[in-house]
């Protein structure tokens, strides 16, 4: 059908002027943040919209199971220096893990109920994260690269956005301290894109952005 509308003198260059003029039309897409517990989730959240918006998305604690439900932020124009550019919603998920205990939030102080409590919210919290994929357009699937990249959290959430065809970028994360190891991140998943970052100092966002819009248009 596509030879039928195009005339024989305007020839490539028509189809050329036609297929830019769609891609450089801006794409919104929903953006989803995933990882296990304290990789930085939150972190690299912020440094997002803090870079594209001026406003920062949650807040970050320590304390395990800290985000315990689903935040966005809507609209984030990621903008780069090349001209490219992107319209997101940002969803910054709690961290998700296969084992909760209430016991690892008496280590911070907290009593037994509220400790209980924490524990029950963050149960919640996983299956909200969960959830959320099928929202999502893009994945971003943040790893501590201080910390063993194989656990089983880890392949949980890989096919968990697998199983939805969400296509996810894997960004070892915490690239400023000093016993990361960001190469074990990519070996351990060598068929997937990975991203060494700092969502705290800001090393390498410019690659994420640049990964980011590139799947986005795959």
């Amino acid at each position: 059908m596509l030879a039928k509308l195009v005339y024989p003198h305007q020839g490539n260059s028509f189809l050329s002027r036609i297929f830019s003029k769609l891609f450089k039309k801006k794409k919104k897409i929903v953006l989803g943040i995933y990882g296990p517990v304290n990789s930085g989730k939150t972190t690299l959240a912020n440094r997002i919209c803090m870079d594209f918006v001026g406003e920062k998305l949650g807040s970050v604690s320590r304390v395990p199971h800290e985000t315990r439900s689903v935040s966005i932020m809507e609209n984030v124009s990621l903008k780069l220096k090349n001209g490219s550019s992107l319209i997101m919603d940002v969803i910054d998920t709690p961290g998700i893990a296969t084992r909760i205990t209430y016991r690892s939030f008496l280590r911070y102080g907290f009593k037994k109920e509220e400790a209980l409590e924490r524990a029950a919210e963050a149960a919640r919290g996983v299956i909200e994260a969960i959830k959320s994929m099928e929202r999502v357009d893009v994945a971003l699937i943040v790893l501590d690269s201080t910390k063993d990249p194989t656990s089983q959290v880890n392949w949980v959430i890989a096919g968990n956005l697998k199983a939805r065809d969400v296509p996810y970028i894997v960004v070892a994360n915490k690239i400023d301290l000093p016993y990361s190891k960001p190469l074990r991140v990519e070996k351990a998943f060598i068929e997937d894109k990975v991203v060494p970052i700092s969502a705290l100092r800001g090393d390498n966002m410019e690659k994420l952005y640049d990964a980011i819009i590139e799947v986005a248009a795959s």
